[in-house]
């Protein structure tokens, strides 16, 4: 079975023609619960989440603050297994129809098997991976793999890349290109910075890929702000925060539901 890579690609391609950004939003597999997890992805969508990311809860994590740590080692301490993190790519995009990508560090998907876990992903109904921590000229086995089975491979650049490393980047990526909005972890900011646009404007002269940006963006004035000069506003763990500060798991899902909400008409006001 192929994976939904075109799906990715005409869902970023619409929300082009509707002139604005889209909404992508980031939880970690297995948080609170698997099942929980699940819901809360999907609302995530219903909300107005135009693709969404499942993190591999990792141990050592290089890119994620403390909000996605503390999210991850709920999920790692429940003993949630890469079998969960398929499973809820797979129910997240049969309830919603929305492209899912996987966002995980190399170690796991080395240790499972890069034809197996590309294989699972796709059959999942996956559109992809994100891999922040895969060296582009050691990507080689991954992305052929990725691409027999129709996977996006989604690489993260940062405001310290250099242009010559930009056209690598992006020359061996699909999908999108992941912009890190800064130097440093995820987590919610005051502000995103023109950090982000400058790394925007140097990637999108190396490539025709939708640029996306991620870290920081936590409310609709932030998404308005990115959406003014990026194809995508990623929002990861002001979400995490609504489920680990609701008292209750249905009071997360609504707040998680609600932002998604804000945030998509944040994304919409470039319109």
């Amino acid at each position: 079975m192929s994976g939904n890579i075109t799906l990715l690609s005409d869902v970023l391609a619409r929300a082009k023609a509707e002139n604005r950004a889209a909404l992508v939003g980031y939880l970690p597999a297995g948080f609170p619960t698997v099942d929980d997890g699940v819901r809360a992805i999907s609302a995530m969508v219903e909300g107005g989440c135009d693709l969404v990311e499942v993190g591999l809860p990792h141990s050592d994590p290089v890119l994620d603050g403390p909000v996605i740590q503390t999210a991850d080692d709920i999920a790692l301490r429940a003993g949630v297994k890469i079998v969960d993190v398929i499973r809820t790519v797979r129910e997240v995009h049969a309830a919603t129809g929305a492209p899912v990508l996987c966002m995980t560090y190399w170690n796991p998907v080395d240790r499972y098997g890069v034809e197996r876990f590309a294989a699972e992903l796709a059959a999942a109904g996956g559109a992809g991976c994100i891999l922040p921590d895969l060296p582009v000229q050691e990507s080689g086995p991954w992305r052929e793999a990725a691409e027999r089975h129709g996977l996006a491979t989604v690489f993260v650049v940062a405001p310290s890349s250099r242009d010559e490393r930009l056209a690598k980047i992006t020359a061996a990526g699909s999908g999108f290109v992941y912009a890190a909005s800064l130097m440093g972890v995820t987590g919610t900011r005051e502000s995103v910075g023109r950090e982000a646009q400058e790394l925007v404007e140097r990637t999108r002269a190396n490539t025709e890929l939708p640029v996306c940006v991620g870290l920081g963006v936590s409310n609709a004035e932030q998404a308005a702000e990115v959406a003014q000069f990026a194809d995508g506003v990623i929002v990861g763990s002001a979400f995490v925060k609504e489920l680990l500060q609701a008292p209750d798991v249905e009071t997360g899902l609504a707040g998680v539901r609600a932002l998604a909400a804000d945030l998509a008409k944040g994304v919409r006001q470039r319109a």
